[in-house]
């Protein structure tokens, strides 16, 4: 494998103001990262980075070569045409920021498109970075298609060597294969190099998994406040203005739509209320609930997954 090293540079002024905050957080710092591409069902990474970086003081620390990691021709960057020229590209950027919350306290903040390709080499440089900069937990979030109902509470499925710092959230499998990411690569090599990791998958409901879903993304958020301590409040309020919209819609459209999809929600509603009910008496036998397989919950995400890269 090539050097690590070349696949970033830093940004001088970026990673003086990260070693003055290290003097200062004996702890070490948190890492949240995501990348786009790949599944997110809700848009939910998407919805945070993107409420982050516009609503909270941030500046660069590293820079990756977009060149070297994005294939253009698979997710091909916009150029805006006006009349008789080009008139702006928007630039693939995959970059380290370090964002500071309503408190003043920073943490690190990685997002951009997912790499298509040197996926070892890209992991081996975020360590590199992780390392250097004295990341003490590295949090990663998505959503994933799940057979739930809009009505109901929205489901975490906590993983990483810290699923500890939220608890009360039991995996709904024990096992499954499923496509993988550079997200969760990097999870798995940080692990496997004693770094603490956490991700948090939020439970979309499969009907409305292509579009923006803040309930989910807010579920997310305030998991990740509870863990690692960030005071987000922007972010928060911002999304539960936009879920409250998006509830009021979704309950419009179920009611102005066919027969079919109300009792598909239905059906949601009576298979989540029964897992409940079962998983408080501690008995998950106690009523006859039809709970995904493993293997189901692997052709969903390639289902979603083959959804995707079809309308790309």
């Amino acid at each position: 494998m090539l050097d690590p090293q070349g696949l970033y540079a830093w940004e001088p002024k970026g990673l003086a103001v990260v070693d003055m905050a290290l003097a200062q957080e004996s702890a070490g710092l948190v890492m949240l990262y995501h990348f786009d591409g790949y599944i997110d069902a809700g848009q939910i990474g998407d919805q945070i980075v993107d409420r982050l970086l516009d609503s909270l003081p941030h500046q660069v620390v590293a820079r990756f070569d977009h060149d070297r990691l994005v294939d253009y021709r698979a997710r091909r960057p916009l150029l805006t045409f006006r009349r008789d020229r080009w008139i702006d590209y928007e630039v693939p950027r995959i970059e380290l920021h370090l964002v500071q919350d309503a408190t003043g306290a920073p943490f690190l903040l990685l997002s951009g498109p997912e790499p298509d390709v040197e996926w070892e080499r890209f992991v081996a440089a975020v360590r590199q970075m992780v390392e250097r900069l004295g990341v003490r937990l590295s949090v990663n979030f998505h959503g994933i298609p799940m057979g739930v109902p809009h009505t109901r509470p929205v489901g975490l499925t906590p993983h990483g060597n810290r699923s500890d710092l939220v608890p009360g959230h039991p995996s709904p499998f024990e096992e499954a294969q499923v496509p993988s990411s550079a997200e969760a690569l990097l999870e798995y090599r940080l692990m496997q190099a004693g770094h603490d990791v956490l991700g948090l998958a939020a439970h979309v409901p499969h009907y409305i998994a292509r579009s923006p879903y803040p309930d989910a993304a807010l579920t997310v958020l305030e998991a990740i406040t509870s863990a690692t301590g960030l005071v987000l409040p922007s972010v928060a309020h911002s999304l539960r203005t936009a879920a409250r919209r998006t509830q009021t819609e979704i309950d419009r459209q179920i009611r102005e739509g066919d027969e079919e999809l109300t009792a598909l929600v239905q059906g949601l509603e009576h298979q989540y209320d029964a897992a409940a009910g079962a998983q408080t008496r501690g008995n998950m036998l106690a009523e006859p609930v039809d709970i995904p397989t493993a293997e189901e919950i692997g052709r969903q995400f390639e289902r979603f997954l083959a959804e995707r890269e079809g309308e790309a």
